[in-house]
């Protein structure tokens, strides 16, 4: 029988038995190395390899991403997600966190596998896999959509149902085609009426002024009723928040953490994409932003240490190699700062996402996230913290949106900068931004 002539239920069962043909193993490959000599030699053979090593290729990130993906959505699609998804809270979380975890999950791994899943179809198995996990989300949705559903989302109890709401309509706008307008009509309702529940929500002075405005975004974006005065407040007060050198407050304060990349810079430069049609007043703020999110990506990729690590400073360490969100969606966008190749952001984010992907622990034995920076680590964790928030890791992921015949996949391996300064490449002098 043909696909589309099965009844539901047994369709997405065969979709999701499908992904078992894929390899799920993760191992990128990256190895230190400790003796200097050695690492010198090395580092200097990048600048003149001919193609990216397996560590670096595409199959590798797509392997991570299959195994973020296939048991999330695959539950999701057969209305299983909350009987099979184990919740893991941190350390210091509180229980009502359980309640959140089933958005959070959902919300932040389509917001990272988004523009992935939007690449046309190209008749290669990836393309295959592509399809089948967009079928995959697209009765996903319907099922966390409807009232009715077991897998039903909670997008009105307790406050951060709008955070969650929020990286859900984040993967809208990165994913138009396959997750609104392929959508059936009833999801598509449904989808709505869930985003504008979450107006009842309250945002913090903060980050949380973008969680409302990107709401409001995608309504806009999607053709349906929009709160301007939202946008407006989040990006006037966001631009009233800049403190210099690319980075943002976090409210009137700066926090020396990763929320320029978890939310602000990401969501400030979406959000003013997708309304920018609608209004000439912020083109100004728009323009400045995309200078700024250049030189806090330039920030982003020296940070990378020659080994693939960063430096473990600020809340919200729980969200592994998602914490380079703004570097990975600027290579995305071919917005890359002057003197940052792509293939330089492709070595220091195929490190990172392989020091916090493949670390022993990182996935319980059914495949599922735990919570931690490193591996297994449930004290790291801040008390909003569970598993189900610890799928912002996948935003890392956001440049296998490329074609892949970008640059960013086919150019030489090089050196990222720490990795070619440590090496004892002569580069010059990096410099701040007002």
């Amino acid at each position: 029988m043909l696909p589309w002539l099965l009844p539901r239920r047994d369709f997405v069962r065969r979709l999701a038995t499908f992904g078992a043909l894929a390899p799920v193993t993760t191992t990128l490959g990256v190895s230190s190395v400790r003796d200097e000599h050695t690492y010198h030699a090395f580092s200097r053979a990048e600048s003149s390899a001919s193609e990216p090593p397996a560590s670096e290729r595409r199959d590798a990130w797509l392997r991570v991403l299959l195994r973020l993906a296939d048991p999330v959505l695959g539950a999701l699609a057969t209305s299983s997600l909350r009987a099979k998804m184990p919740v893991e809270l941190s350390a210091t979380a509180t229980a009502e966190r359980r309640d959140y975890a089933h958005l959070e999950a959902v919300g932040r791994l389509l917001a990272g596998i988004a523009p992935w899943l939007e690449l046309a179809p190209d008749g290669s198995a990836e393309s295959a896999q592509r399809a089948r996990l967009a079928e995959l989300a697209r009765h996903g949705l319907r099922s966390a959509t409807d009232p009715t559903s077991p897998d039903f989302f909670n997008f009105t109890r307790g406050r951060q149902p709008l955070v969650d709401a929020a990286f859900l309509a984040h993967a809208v706008l990165r994913a138009p085609t396959q997750l609104w307008e392929k959508l059936d009509a009833t999801t598509r309702r449904q989808l709505v009426d869930g985003l504008v529940s979450t107006r009842a929500i309250q945002p913090a002075t903060s980050n949380w002024l973008l969680f409302s405005a990107m709401i409001e975004a995608a309504l806009c974006a999607v053709g349906e009723k929009w709160d301007r005065l939202r946008v407006d407040y989040a990006v006037r007060q966001h631009d009233e928040w800049y403190k210099g050198d690319g980075m943002y407050g976090d409210g009137p304060s700066l926090h020396m953490d990763y929320y320029n990349s978890f939310v602000i810079h990401p969501m400030l430069l979406d959000v003013l994409r997708a309304t920018s049609a609608h209004t000439d007043e912020w083109k100004a703020i728009h323009a400045q932003a995309v200078v700024r999110a250049r030189r806090y990506a330039a920030i982003q990729e020296r940070m990378i240490s020659p080994e693939g690590s960063f430096p473990p400073i600020g809340r919200s360490l729980a969200y592994r190699c998602g914490a380079f969100q703004l570097l990975g969606q600027m290579a995305l966008r071919h917005e890359l700062p002057d003197g940052v190749s792509p293939e330089q952001v492709r070595g220091a984010m195929s490190a990172v996402i392989h020091r916090t992907m493949d670390a022993p622990g990182t996935f319980d034995r059914d495949g599922w996230l735990t919570v931690g920076f490193c591996g297994h680590q449930p004290k790291i964790g801040e008390s909003y913290i569970s598993s189900g928030s610890a799928y912002l890791c996948a935003v890392a992921l956001l440049p296998m949106g490329l074609s892949p015949s970008d640059s960013f996949w086919t150019g030489p391996q090089t050196a990222w900068t720490s990795r070619a300064l440590f090496s004892g490449q002569d580069l010059p002098p990096d410099h701040a931004i007002s």
